[in-house]
């Protein structure tokens, strides 16, 4: 591991000042950083210790549940409020890892933890998102786990997260900070497409924190479910991932939303798919005639053109839990 410095700030100045320096990563679980800094994939000169900070209250609010960025996944999937109100994401997050990492990792961490391809993971690869500019060992490698849609001439590797999914569906807001003031960015919105700057990954800007997530307590978001299908059935990223939120009154769909893991570069909402669901009766025949409308336009390689199917399948199965057809 390479020499850096450590700094365990107790305020959120001392912190936004420290972040906005150079080479400086902040540091709340550790469950990604620490990892990628053994790997030399992260080799940042300063680490920003948010611990002290104490943002890691849990808090119900009339029409939200603000999550603080340093609340652990443990304790945001297991809280009655999340389990009651927004199902989705305490499924998406039981779903994700493995207990013990889950008793570490943070919310912030969870928006911005960096992607698992053993590419980029990999030092002695050529990756963009590590070294911008150097190619990318993917287009030519073995693909089973990338994306296939998002993607783009420069990185086509899969947004590894469950949680974001979820959040995606579920209309999060994400509030930041900085020493010039505080803004809020849709979760839709955060995370960013590879393009040709595949190491810009979010709209975060250095200098500015994650403080929380606000997540609508509608009952849109009480109507939800989190399916993931992958290799094994625990410790192991999605292969193809469903979050689904529905509104159902008397057999109709009043509105309905979904979102995609495992097969985009970026948590992946199908409007699409939401637009052909509302107003349709709660049917499988209706799920699967909207189903067909996903990854309109999918980008596959040949180790994982069997994911343009199966999240079709993906999410048949999970608007079935939801809406009573499954």
């Amino acid at each position: 591991m390479n020499p850096f410095s450590y700094l365990r700030p107790t305020t959120e100045q001392e912190a936004l000042a420290a972040l906005a320096e150079p080479e400086t990563m902040a540091l709340a679980g550790g469950t990604t950083l620490v990892d990628l800094m053994r790997l030399e994939v992260m080799r940042p000169q300063k680490i920003v210790d948010l611990n002290g900070l104490g943002m890691d209250q849990i808090t119900t609010g009339a029409s939200s549940i603000t999550l603080g960025a340093l609340a652990t996944n443990s304790d945001v999937a297991y809280h009655p409020d999340v389990v009651a109100k927004l199902p989705a994401l305490a499924d998406a997050i039981r779903a994700g890892a493995s207990g013990q990492i889950r008793n570490m990792a943070t919310v912030s961490g969870n928006l911005l933890q960096r992607t698992r391809c053993s590419y980029f993971r990999d030092p002695a690869s050529p990756c963009n998102k590590r070294a911008p500019g150097s190619g990318c060992a993917a287009l030519e490698g073995f693909t089973r786990m990338h994306a296939i849609v998002g993607t783009s001439k420069d990185c086509i590797a899969a947004h590894p997260s469950d949680m974001c999914v979820a959040l995606a569906a579920l209309d999060a807001i994400v509030h930041v900070k900085s020493k010039a003031g505080e803004r809020t960015i849709k979760l839709v919105d955060f995370h960013t497409l590879p393009d040709d700057h595949p190491n810009i990954e979010s709209l975060l800007q250095p200098g500015e924190l994650v403080i929380s997530v606000e997540v609508p307590t509608t009952p849109l978001a009480a109507k939800s479910r989190y399916v993931k299908v992958r290799d094994r059935a625990s410790y192991a990223f999605a292969l193809a991932s469903a979050a689904v939120a529905l509104d159902v009154q008397a057999g109709t769909i009043k509105d309905a939303r979904v979102a995609l893991g495992g097969v985009g570069t970026k948590p992946w909402r199908e409007p699409a798919v939401e637009q052909a669901l509302i107003g349709k009766p709660a049917t499988t025949e209706t799920f699967v005639a909207a189903a067909r409308l996903a990854v309109a336009k999918p980008d596959p390689r040949p180790d994982n053109a069997f994911k343009v199917e199966l999240v079709k399948r993906v999410i048949v199965r999970t608007l079935g839990l939801v809406g009573g057809a499954a």
